[in-house]
């Protein structure tokens, strides 16, 4: 296993912010090149790459930054879908746009491919319907990935449990769709994370490496549930690298922060922090 930061980290120097709980840091916004620039000053193997921070997908933007990363020799993973991806199976244009983005993932080399099914703003009430209208967006969405070589690794969003992301990706059935690993989002959803993490390292194919604390407030609400750094919260990440160990994985572990609690600083303090905490319990070699 190998060590990378997604990109979402840095969301507010990217220029989003979540509001009433985040306000925008003073001064120039951060790049993609700024960002890979990063990522190669802290020695990491690979990056997971938002897509959403990309000014324009356009061919030669697209051959710069393959280039860029293969100058870093950095792993990488394209990530698709943020905030609501297919909107729980319900976004025809969802469908069109991440099709669209497997040609992207390919352009820059990327082998594996983070997408979203949805969030807690887009989950129906009911499993039945929720699971049918789903299974049915990523049965159209699958072949242009076989077709591509490229693997969809569908992110466990705060919208499915540990349960219903298995149902979903063995109703498919292909190899060409597994799991992007969160391993803070589903203690978000008052499930046992160690128990995700035995169910979903099967088929786990991409990671945000999270941990997160109880803060203030409803626990009901993502506000409840800030990241820290990596070994500060309450996840038992090293559960999860044991899991992912026994899988097999061989894929990166990316580091990723959300919301940080407020307590905790700059975003790139929490970055360091928790890559050498993740140095220390990721088995050498």
């Amino acid at each position: 296993m190998k060590l990378g930061i997604d990109s979402y980290c840095y969301h507010r120097y990217f220029g989003e912010i979540y509001p009433g709980l985040q306000t925008r840091p003073a001064g120039r916004r951060m790049t993609v090149d700024d960002f890979l620039a990063r990522a190669k000053r802290y020695g990491v193997d690979g990056v997971s790459l938002e897509s959403c921070f990309f000014p324009s997908f356009a061919p030669d933007a697209l051959q710069r930054l393959r280039e860029r990363l293969d100058e870093y020799g950095f792993e990488r993973v394209w990530a698709w879908g943020h905030p609501n991806g297919l909107g729980s199976g319900t976004d025809r244009k969802a469908e069109w746009d991440l099709v669209a983005h497997i040609a992207y993932a390919r352009a820059v080399g990327a082998g594996t491919m983070r997408i979203v099914g949805g969030s807690r703003r887009t989950r129906p009430d009911s499993w039945t319907r929720h699971f049918r209208q789903l299974r049915a967006a990523l049965r159209r969405v699958v072949p242009a990935a076989e077709d591509a070589g490229v693997t969809l690794a569908i992110e466990n969003h705060m919208d499915l449990t540990g349960d219903e992301m298995v149902e979903v990706i063995e109703s498919i059935g292909s190899p060409k769709l597994g799991v992007t690993l969160d391993t803070g989002n589903n203690l978000r959803l008052f499930e046992d994370p160690v128990e995700v993490f035995r169910k979903l390292a099967p088929y786990t194919r991409a990671t945000h490496i999270k941990d997160i604390a109880a803060w203030r407030g409803d626990p009901k609400e993502f506000s409840f549930w800030p990241s820290v750094p990596l070994g500060d919260g309450i996840v038992d990440l090293r559960a999860a690298v044991r899991f992912l160990k026994k899988a097999k994985y061989r894929g990166l572990l990316c580091v990723e922060v959300d919301f940080l609690h407020p307590d905790h600083g700059e975003e790139d303090r929490a970055v360091r922090k928790s890559l050498v905490y993740l140095r220390k319990i990721v088995p050498k070699g």
